[in-house]
């Protein structure tokens, strides 16, 4: 429930895939009215605004299903990548000049796009918190009288994060992790204007001392960790942030799966599913199938399990809205024990202790925030899925995703919603 002694703010993602929605969601008790506004689908949207937006999105869920076709989808995919790459961190530089892409997207903003939304705003002038970083744009050019914020939800981003003048720029940065900080720094962006807050994560998996967290954490490495190879080594390390472990956890073992909006990835599941049905049907392991919204995916995978009879040890996550599927997805993950996903903006979930196999990326960001798992190491590259009943087990009775979750337990700046509102708060 929302606290009304909050300062509020106009909350604004972008519904294109779950990301920058899902980045938001955390922040919803802040929200005006307690809602999320999306910039490409609110009430009164005009029509020319929207039919870009359309645009947009199509095209980008498209070139991600057509990436899977051999040899011309990656083409087809590298070519598009091209323009939303991010370069290498090193020689450092100044990184500050604009691209085609800022350009190119100031100068459809001077046309005028988005100055519906900002003139409703500017109706009661409330801090802007933005997942996106064109409503941001938007704001700062048609002259938004209040703060403009805008979280950053990849570990490292492209050059089209920061503004056509980003040294003149009064946008400010909340950061997820150092890479995306230190980045946006060699944008030209002025260190005042970045804040290092953590990713938004769900305060519903934290709670406000990470009693949450904590409790669901001692669980899992239990699962994690059935022949104690890790705790023997590293008990010490474990009891000094987690206390003692219950000897039983409080659910079996499970792996959730994750689709992306686009659905892209669906083979990879199906086929671990099949690979683990013995194990599944021994009851060595449960598996959740997140597929959002999308009735598709949800008659994709119900029509290809069906046959395999795991008697309800296989379920599929879905709902009929993002905020509905949000809820029932952050419920769901405080009895995962490890999540695979391609390595988008939950690969900062693996700050809730969470061992992430990473599924291959989709886009230079994602080709970033896979690096960034493997340095800290809470993260771990899927091995082929038609073989995943040998060494999914491998690693887990090695103990090595109990330590990978420590791990992201561990490195993971994990209070980034409840920094981001005490900085709208002012304290």
């Amino acid at each position: 429930m929302a606290n009304d002694n909050k300062q509020k703010a106009w909350i604004i993602a972008a519904d294109m895939g779950y990301g920058h929605q899902r980045t938001a969601y955390p922040l919803r008790e802040i929200a005006f009215s307690g809602k999320i506004i999306n910039a490409n689908s609110y009430d009164g949207i005009p029509e020319k605004d929207k039919k870009f937006w359309q645009r947009t999105r199509i095209f980008y869920e498209f070139i991600s299903r057509f990436k899977r076709i051999p040899l011309i989808g990656n083409m087809a995919f590298s070519f598009f990548n091209k323009f939303q790459i991010i370069l290498d961190y090193y020689p450092k530089r100044d990184l500050s000049r604009p691209d085609i892409n800022i350009r190119s997207i100031f100068s459809f903003i001077k046309r005028g796009w988005g100055k519906d939304l900002i003139l409703r705003f500017k109706k009661n002038s409330l801090p802007i918190i933005s997942t996106f970083f064109t409503p941001a744009f938007m704001a700062e050019e048609f002259e938004y009288p209040n703060d403009i914020y805008c979280v950053v939800c990849d570990a490292d981003v492209a050059r089209a994060w920061a503004s056509l003048t980003p040294q003149n720029s009064k946008i400010k940065y909340f950061t997820p992790c150092t890479w995306a900080r230190d980045r946006l720094k060699l944008y030209g962006i002025n260190s005042k204007n970045i804040f290092f807050t953590g990713y938004p994560l769900p305060k519903e998996n934290i709670g406000e001392n990470m009693e949450i967290l904590k409790k669901d954490l001692r669980n899992r490495i239990v699962n994690l960790d059935p022949k104690q190879n890790y705790r023997k080594l590293y008990k010490p390390l474990i009891q000094s942030y987690l206390g003692d472990l219950p000897e039983k956890s409080d659910h079996p073992l499970t792996i959730m799966f994750s689709m992306g909006g686009a659905g892209a990835q669906k083979e990879i599941g199906l086929n671990a599913v099949n690979s683990l049905k013995n194990k599944i049907k021994a009851g060595r392991l449960r598996i959740i199938i997140a597929v959002g919204t999308r009735g598709e995916l949800t008659k994709y995978f119900a029509d290809n399990i069906k046959g395999l009879k795991l008697d309800g040890w296989v379920h599929i996550l879905s709902a009929k809205t993002t905020n509905e599927y949000f809820e029932k997805f952050n419920q769901a993950l405080r009895e995962t024990d490890v999540l695979w996903t391609k390595p988008s903006e939950l690969s900062f979930y693996a700050g809730l202790g969470i061992p992430i196999i990473i599924a291959p990326p989709i886009g230079s960001q994602e080709d970033f925030n896979k690096k960034w798992l493997l340095h800290i190491g809470a993260g771990i590259i899927q091995e082929n899925p038609k073989h995943t009943d040998q060494w999914f087990f491998d690693l887990l009775n090695s103990g090595n995703f109990a330590e990978i979750a420590m791990q992201g337990f561990i490195e993971i700046e994990k209070l980034g919603t409840y920094n981001i509102e005490k900085i709208i708060d002012g304290k």
